[in-house]
């Protein structure tokens, strides 16, 4: 279909965007990669009188690394983080998310920003930030503000940020130790059955820390606390990856879709987070 007719806008500086998405309310998006948004323009499930592109936008773009503190700006390609070889050394396990996500023409375009801002549940990077302990950046017409990945995500598209705000940045601490992003999935370039991000650290022989989030499980992404907390102090044996799975098991909701129904998400979860355990412990 063609969307419906809409006025096209492309500022230069965050600020006037901000501008733009006060002055026009409701009738105003703002346009990163436009995987999300633009089938939805075209379909006519969104009434967008004005789309305000951030492609211009330079501060949007770029990866620092300080050390092990990491910022990556909001109009980022997923084809970049992949590319980016100071980035691997750091922290590895974006390289190895972004690859899973959909295919080469869209890693090309798709930003890091649209896909952790939109709130959709299926999208991968989400929940790695939640396992990265990540800070996303948000400014709007009262001035720059940061929340907590873990508390950004409310409901299904609903997060914390408000109609006026932009993503401007994602920020965290290069984990230590071990990593994986493991994903099920029904065929290349789908959304995630389950997916599962950990990263493990050990010392003596144990786990000395672990963070596990999960992917497309429930209606938001799903930090697993507990599934980590099963970790520490273990030495990672298969009754100690089972404790872990039990853990996550409690914490999500998976609902039938056609991805298949609850009870076959819930063993797929299962499967993957073992695999993503074993994987990063391997690692460590």
């Amino acid at each position: 279909m063609i969307p419906a007719p809409f006025e096209y806008h492309r500022p230069e500086s965050v600020e006037a965007a901000v501008k733009l998405i006060a002055d026009f309310g409701d009738s105003a998006r703002v346009l990163a990669g436009g995987h999300s948004l633009i089938p939805m323009m075209k379909m006519r499930m969104t009434d967008i009188a004005h789309l305000v592109d951030l492609q211009k936008i330079g501060t949007l773009k770029g990866i620092r690394i300080d050390g092990r503190s990491v910022t990556i700006a909001a109009m980022t390609t997923q084809h970049e983080l992949i590319a980016s070889a100071d980035l691997a050394s750091v922290a590895p396990i974006l390289r190895e998310a972004a690859l899973q996500i959909a295919d080469p023409q869209v890693r090309y375009v798709g930003t890091i920003g649209g896909n952790v801002a939109n709130g959709d549940p299926g999208n991968d990077m989400p929940a790695l930030m939640q396992c990265l302990g990540a800070t996303y950046h948000l400014q709007g017409p009262d001035g720059a503000r940061t929340v907590k990945a873990r508390d950004f995500y409310e409901a299904a598209y609903f997060t914390a940020r408000t109609d006026e705000e932009i993503l401007t940045a994602v920020s965290f601490e290069a984990p230590a130790g071990g990593h994986a992003y493991v994903k099920q999935k029904r065929k290349t370039g789908d959304y995630a059955t389950a997916a599962a991000a950990v990263v493990i650290a050990k010392s003596g022989g144990s786990c000395s820390a672990a963070s596990i989030a999960m992917t497309n499980l429930s209606d938001t992404p799903v930090w697993c606390e507990g599934a980590g907390e099963a970790l520490v102090g273990t030495a990672l044996g298969a009754a100690d990856v089972g404790n872990a799975v039990n853990a996550m098991l409690e914490v999500i909701n998976p609902q039938d879709d056609n991805k298949g129904p609850a009870e076959f998400k819930r063993h797929a979860a299962a499967v993957v987070l073992r695999r993503a355990i074993e994987r990063a412990a391997s690692r460590a």
